[in-house]
């Protein structure tokens, strides 16, 4: 039978034909697609002409191009809806591409073309553009071992396959711990103190998930089922289940325990990194980021750590207050935060959350893009889909031409991972010809009911308009040469366009035209906006240190290099000891479940990415404060030209300055976060 990988794809948009794709037809195509890209890297590797940027540098862009379809295609539905035979695959491939990818950046043939340009870059005529992706390709064989020699490429190559099997299991642990859980209530006491939409949710969930039960209520570990529960459940004892249930993800007894995977992965990384020169991982991982050290990323870290830590202790005692809880533990802080609240600004999320549709925000986002960029949105239904939640639109410029194709998938499911991502079908590229991207946003939020809307928490909306931010990224990429296109920016950059985008959201005239209530449509009235607005400070110090934490974890960890004797558990409590992480609140993300971490390398020793970026984008939205109007055409241009579209077509604060005019300071973030400079 034919096989539709290996075929040129007809669909509207050469979307991927997913109704005549079987898992089965994947190791096939990769077997092809490596093959093909092995002869193609052999050709420009062993070719007796001199190397030049065309016959090396643009050969290598061009190559590869099944592999990338296929690479694409597959870890989408791996990581979207997946099924038990993908995973099986995926065990298989990973650890095949692994070694495919390290076969390339240890090719010494190769390797000496691309250090021959690196030396000559600024003699050959090229443009700066062109500069920049001879000096990406060169540091990105460098930092894979190109410059090792004999058994310590050897070595460097199987530590790279191992990672490869291991961050899929890791990924697979985790997925299974959270699709084996499911709290199940049918009780009118049990479900004491859960507004109407938060039931409704939970209906929806059991009906989808087939529980038969009398007036079953389901509730999951995606953070948009679990989060309203802890917040309204008048059950302590039930906000425990669920609270240890999230925490002992990946940490469970038996086969998805990620205890040993992770220990192997750290002494990989550990290995990997000593082998290149450096003590530890975090000073690899942290060579090649705006930081530039874990020094620099923990100084700004603990800048905000020491207000943030001092505020969390002061909300800790307005709970205890309230509460009267003398015991108060981590699964009482939403319950009580949300009563605090609504003493404090008469706000409640149970008066937020029916105004704020999940359509009528994607609206909003298509809006703002449009006012910002220029580019609209028009919802396309001939597409073809791999789940029938997914909907598709065309993107295009303000004079009509085809920018890319958004696919929106925003609802959770027992076959996808959780969390909330951007991802890309296709890149765009401007080599022989243009390529226009296909870009997917991943959200996990809880579906409506039947007929009804979908209704987020601000959380969830703030989560909507940062994903798509990443989506923008993607989208508006004006670059010509694949590596340095979309999001392919260091680190502690790419979070920057998607939370800068954030800001939007929260504007009173967004609000108003936008955030409309489900039952009467009726706008947001003023004086809730200005509750809203009013309480954006409020519970910041327990938002922030939970995250600050998880970061500052994260970067002690990969500076350990005692791994043997490594207990996760003594680790995670010594370095909040060291800290003085106030009681009562938990890691944002333990160890056991941080796939951040451990289901690749790109956020390892770098979670700290988030607060970094916080850094750029609340110093970069008061460049519209500044002009007086949230879609100024000055800073909007440029927030178009040196950050959207510019992709890693230059070095990211000197991207930076030329859309601000300056470096960033920190205290537009502090101030963002109600927290005194300090």
């Amino acid at each position: 039978m034919t096989n539709p990988l290996l075929q040129k794809w007809s669909t509207p948009f050469e979307m991927p034909p997913f109704e005549d794709i079987q898992a089965a037809h994947f190791p096939e195509a990769f077997n092809q697609a490596l093959t093909n890209h092995q002869g193609e890297i052999q050709a420009i590797a062993s070719q007796t002409q001199a190397p030049s940027f065309q016959n090396t540098l643009l050969a290598l862009e061009a190559s590869g191009e099944l592999l990338n379809q296929t690479s694409a295609l597959f870890f989408n539905l791996s990581a979207s809806h997946t099924s038990p035979e993908i995973q099986a695959i995926e065990r298989d491939i990973s650890p095949k591409l692994a070694a495919h990818s390290a076969a390339m950046f240890l090719n010494a043939a190769l390797f000496e073309r691309i250090n021959k340009l690196h030396q000559e870059r600024t003699k050959l005529g090229l443009d700066a553009e062109s500069i920049r992706l001879i000096e990406r390709y060169h540091l990105d064989f460098v930092r894979a071992g190109a410059n090792l020699k004999d058994k310590d490429r050897q070595t460097f190559a199987h530590y790279s396959e191992k990672l490869a099997s291991c961050f899929t299991q890791f990924s697979q642990n985790v997925l299974a711990d959270e699709a084996a859980f499911c709290m199940v209530l049918t009780e009118a006491d049990q479900l004491k103190g859960l507004p109407d939409f938060v039931k409704s949710a939970a209906k929806q969930l059991a009906k989808e998930r087939g529980l038969e039960q009398h007036n079953a209520h389901a509730f999951t570990l995606s953070r948009s089922s679990i989060t309203p529960f802890m917040t309204f459940s008048e059950r302590r004892d039930l906000r425990q289940s669920m609270w240890l249930a999230w925490c002992k993800r990946g940490e469970n007894p038996g086969a998805h325990n990620n205890e040993t995977v992770m220990k192997e992965i750290l002494k990989i990384r550990l290995a990997q990194a000593r082998l290149l020169g450096y003590q530890n991982f975090s000073e690899y991982a942290l060579a090649d980021t705006m930081a530039g050290s874990a020094a620099n990323a923990r100084d700004l870290l603990m800048r905000v750590w020491t207000p943030a830590r001092l505020r969390a202790i002061q909300e800790r005692e307005d709970l205890k207050t309230l509460s009267g809880l003398s015991d108060l533990a981590a699964w009482d802080w939403h319950f009580w935060t949300e009563r605090v609240r609504k003493e404090k600004f008469d706000l409640n999320e149970a008066e937020i959350k029916p105004y704020l549709q999940l359509h009528k925000l994607m609206e909003a986002m298509f809006h703002v893009a449009n006012r910002l960029f220029g580019v609209s949105f028009k919802q396309v239904e001939n597409i073809a889909k791999y789940h029938n939640s997914v909907t598709g639109w065309e993107v295009t410029s303000a004079d009509g031409k085809h920018v890319g194709l958004f696919l929106s998938d925003n609802f959770a499911r027992s076959s996808k991972r959780s969390g909330a991502w951007m991802s890309t079908y296709r890149d765009p590229m401007n080599l022989t010809q243009e390529v226009r991207p296909i870009v997917v946003n991943n959200n996990n939020f809880s579906q409506g009911p039947e007929g009804k809307p979908t209704l987020l928490s601000l959380d969830d909306a703030r989560t909507l308009f940062h994903e798509f931010g990443h989506g923008l990224h993607g989208l508006l990429s004006q670059v010509k040469y694949p590596r340095l296109s979309g999001t392919s920016v260091l680190r502690d950059f790419v979070e920057f366009p998607s939370q800068v985008f954030e800001n939007w959201l929260m504007q009173p005239q967004i609000l108003t035209e936008f955030a409309l209530h489900a039952e009467t449509g009726e706008p947001m009235p003023k004086a809730l906006i200005e509750k809203i607005l009013a309480a954006q400070t409020f519970n910041q110090g327990f938002t922030t240190v939970e995250y600050v934490s998880s970061a500052l974890v994260d970067l002690a960890l990969h500076e350990t290099v005692d791994i043997e004797h490594l207990n996760f558990q003594e680790f995670e409590s010594k370095t909040l000891q060291s800290i003085q992480m106030p009681p009562a609140i938990g890691m944002r993300h333990r160890l056991p479940h941080f796939s951040h971490l451990f289901s690749s390398n790109s956020y390892a020793s770098a979670y700290y990415v988030y607060m970094w970026a916080e850094v750029l984008d609340a110093d970069g939205f008061d460049a519209f404060i500044e002009a007086g109007d949230i879609f100024a055409k000055d800073p909007s241009q440029k927030l178009h030209e040196h950050i959207y579209s510019a992709g890693n077509r230059q070095d990211p604060m000197q991207a930076y300055v030329a859309f601000r005019g300056r470096e960033p300071t920190v205290a537009p973030l502090l101030t963002k976060r109600g927290l005194p400079a300090l």
